[in-house]
């Protein structure tokens, strides 16, 4: 896409919109960020807001619940989109109508449809809008992304999640907690370590007797992909025993080889096909060690903030991350109906 940048000599001005706790951590990366400043926060309660600001010692910041008058009144350059997900699209395209690009947390939306509409109206404000995807910037899944990009032709990706988890009771409320809550961490994964995009899916959600959740907490999932990959997923919130990593395992099997991935902290492994070699790639330092508060934030703070000065777009830019929120809703759809659904974005 093609967006307006920034060319003043002054750093970026940002309102955060949303006072929970993602919220409270992008606040700070605002304020160490020498390209940025906070200038404002927005929170339907405003005294969550005006209280979050505090915390920072921010008792002058520009605090309010109408998004509007604060975006009148501040005139930010960009907004962190941190409210709930159902929120998200009302929030985003109010911002991009009146000149200010965005910067949301996961995921875009809540439906296909809002998606499509955030991205028309990115389109005709010539403002940047992207998704931070948080784990792309993890420095073992850029180490097993390398890694992968030595393989070859893929021709099979395979991801498994397996969590005992009770933590948030919204959970509880959805029909298939797994795929539209979690699913959308992996599924992007999956097309940053492969460079390949969804063309369909056939997906089964289900509910094990013993699950603890009202609604569907597991499910498998086999997408095709471009260039002939097949990605697997299978996963569960209510798994009885030996969790995996919360960006969970990974095999991925090309031409050359095969490599593997444990989706924490340790880096690749990587096995050549005979009479070939290949080595694992190794994580990189964190680029920020006197930055981090919550993984990949400072990252796509930076690929934004960069994004706004040059005109190149950032990873989860909008027209490519909408293709990562398709592998939902198409998964969610051949849930429901038993069929395989192609993937339109």
């Amino acid at each position: 896409m093609t967006f307006d940048t920034v060319a003043a000599d002054r750093p970026l001005r940002a309102v955060v919109v949303g006072a929970g706790f993602i919220g409270g951590q992008w606040a700070p990366e605002l304020l160490a960020h020498p390209g940025t400043e906070l200038v404002g926060w927005v929170d339907v309660a405003e005294d969550l807001a005006r209280a979050a600001a505090g915390k920072l010692g921010l008792d002058d910041l520009a605090v309010g619940s109408s998004l509007t008058a604060v975006l009148d009144g501040e005139e930010p350059d960009f907004i962190v989109n941190c409210t709930t997900p159902q929120a998200h699209h009302d929030v985003t395209v109010t911002a991009l109508r009146r000149g200010v690009a965005v910067l949301s947390e996961k995921p875009m939306a809540v439906t296909l449809d809002e998606a499509r509409s955030m991205v028309k109206a990115a389109d005709e404000a010539r403002r940047l809008f992207a998704v931070n995807q948080n784990r792309r910037f993890m420095p073992t899944l850029v180490a097993f992304r390398r890694t992968v990009a030595d393989l070859g032709p893929l021709g099979l990706l395979t991801s498994e999640f397996f969590m005992p988890y009770r933590g948030r009771p919204f959970l509880d409320t959805l029909e298939h907690p797994l795929l539209q809550d979690m699913a959308i961490h992996l599924f992007d994964a999956a097309r940053a370590v492969s460079g390949a995009d969804p063309i369909s899916v056939y997906c089964e959600s289900f509910r094990p007797a013993w699950t603890w959740y009202p609604g569907a907490c597991s499910a498998t999932a086999i997408f095709e992909m471009t260039g002939g990959l097949r990605y697997t997923f299978a996963g569960s919130w209510s798994a009885p025993g030996q969790p995996t990593s919360w960006t969970g395992s990974w095999r991925a099997a090309g031409t050359h080889g095969t490599a593997r991935w444990d989706g924490d902290g340790h880096p690749p492994t990587v096995e050549a096909a005979k009479g070939l070699v290949l080595r694992p790639y190794a994580p990189e330092g964190d680029p920020f060690p006197d930055r981090r508060r919550f993984t990949g934030l400072a990252e796509g703070l930076e690929e934004f903030v960069t994004g706004l000065r040059t005109g190149r777009p950032p990873q989860g830019e909008c027209h490519d991350n909408i293709r990562s929120l398709a592998m939902v809703t198409a998964a969610l759809e051949s849930a429901r109906t038993g069929a395989r659904v192609p993937i339109v974005t």
